[in-house]
């Protein structure tokens, strides 16, 4: 897989041939680590580049009641996630129907792939995920003094507080706004001062919304308990292009892989202990992404001399990872509709993963994957014994992983999606804003 580096655990003295095909040689040993780690990190997201060509431009996108609109996408951080990639896919099918302006925190890969597109791009230097209120005015300054200029006709903001300030400053300025959730933060999983918190923000935060998507119907149903019309709430399920890689489940179990950043909610640490508890001696876990837990995650791996185990980092082509392995896993304490969940089942790959509402929904219920009953190590160790000694299970699974990719989880649908809640929101804007922001355009 090139692009990617592997910083391995100290004392091992070799590397499998299959290791070293997929994550090239620039492998960082003990005096190199910094290099290693500083290569990792550099490496660019594959969920935003594509192993195949795709015409975004192709999507028969219906007109709008403004000739060409004006929109401004809005998110936290531009680092590398699953929300950065879902803005990524529709700055680039966006880009022939709409003028666009990317809003964006930190300076990840998402800013450059904007740049591509020919979108404008404004990097709000106060946008970070810090939860100093200092820091949050700040913000709201920058942000309300940047969509002045770029003048949008509507606002689409992604992640939390990115959708927080963007709604209060949408207010200020009369622009629409339509919030993307990506996961609420007050599921019941969640610690208890973040439940409350984000419950009484979303409460507040709700009347100035236009409209609230969803991306999962698990998400709709918490959304329920918030103070907006049910005409305000759509469910757009995330959705992903194709690609040319597919992986061969039913052959020799050689490696399990999770794609996930290092920190809450993800659980890598339950799927290292259960791998160590699987038996599985003759494949390898590869855990691909960054994030605050990673070092501590690695220090486990090294201890555990019986397994092999790669921490890669952030690995540049996501797709030819995934048709390396057999079997893919996420553990997760909660989550709305993971992308990763969905690149696996694109890739053909069955899927073990915690038995959550939105997860539950991609997996049409356990009918093309493994459902976990808990997140403790035993019952995923279980789990990884029985699919890792069953090579016709592990096929008949990713068959069926790949149809419902097919049938329902395409991009195509996702973006003709959320057009349709763009014309919705800019036919009910009043005139007499419209008229405003056109004005202040033109000048």
């Amino acid at each position: 897989m090139a692009g990617a580096i592997i910083t391995p655990a100290p004392g091992r003295q070799r590397r499998s041939r299959r290791s070293r095909a997929l994550f090239g040689h620039g492998i960082a040993r003990r005096p190199a680590v910094a290099r290693g780690a500083l290569a990792a990190t550099a490496c660019p997201c594959s969920r935003f580049d594509t192993a195949i060509s795709f015409s975004f431009a192709s999507f028969p996108l219906a007109a709008t009641s403004i000739r060409r609109p004006r929109i401004a996408y809005l998110i936290t951080n531009s680092e590398i996630g699953g929300a950065q990639a879902h803005v990524a896919d529709l700055i680039r099918a966006m880009r022939e129907h709409a003028d666009i302006t990317l809003l964006a925190g930190g300076d990840g890969p998402l800013l450059q792939v904007a740049r591509s597109t020919g979108a404008n791009v404004v990097q709000l230097k106060s946008l970070d995920n810090a939860l100093s209120p200092l820091r949050a005015v700040q913000a709201l300054r920058e942000l309300r003094a940047a969509l002045q200029q770029a003048a949008p006709d509507l606002l689409h903001a992604h992640s939390a507080k990115a959708g927080a300030l963007g709604r209060v400053a949408g207010r200020l300025l009369n622009i629409p706004v339509i919030y993307t959730v990506h996961g609420f933060a007050f599921k019941p999983a969640a610690p208890w001062r973040q439940r409350m918190a984000a419950r009484v923000t979303e409460w507040l935060l709700a009347p100035l919304t236009s409209r609230l998507i969803c991306v999962a119907k698990g998400e709709r149903e918490l959304a329920r308990a918030l103070p907006l019309a049910d005409s305000r709430i759509s469910v757009i399920r995330n959705g992903l292009e194709d690609v040319a890689q597919r992986a061969c489940p039913g052959g020799p179990l050689r490696r399990i892989a999770m794609v996930a950043r290092f920190a809450r909610p993800k659980r890598p640490d339950v799927l290292l202990d259960a791998f160590g508890q699987s038996g599985l001696a003759e494949c390898e876990l590869v855990i691909a992404g960054e994030g605050p837990q990673r070092p501590a995650i690695q220090a486990r791996a090294q201890a555990m001399a019986h397994v092999q185990v790669e921490l890669p980092g952030n690995v540049h082509d996501i797709p030819g990872l995934l048709a390396s392995a057999q079997v893919f896993v996420l553990i997760s304490d909660h989550e709305a509709f993971p992308l990763s969940v969905l690149e696996a089942m694109r890739a053909g790959l069955p899927v073990i993963a915690s038995n959550l509402p939105g997860i539950r929904e991609q997996l049409d219920d356990g009918r093309c994957g493994i459902l976990l009953e808990d997140n403790q190590p035993q019952t995923v160790a279980r789990a990884l014994q029985a699919l890792g000694t069953d090579a016709p299970r592990r096929e008949a699974l990713g068959q069926l992983a790949r149809q419902r990719w097919e049938q329902q989880f395409g991009l195509a649908g996702m973006i003709q999606s959320t057009w349709s809640a763009y014309q919705d929101t800019l036919a009910s804007v009043p005139r007499k804003q419209a008229s405003a922001r056109q004005r202040h355009a033109e000048n």
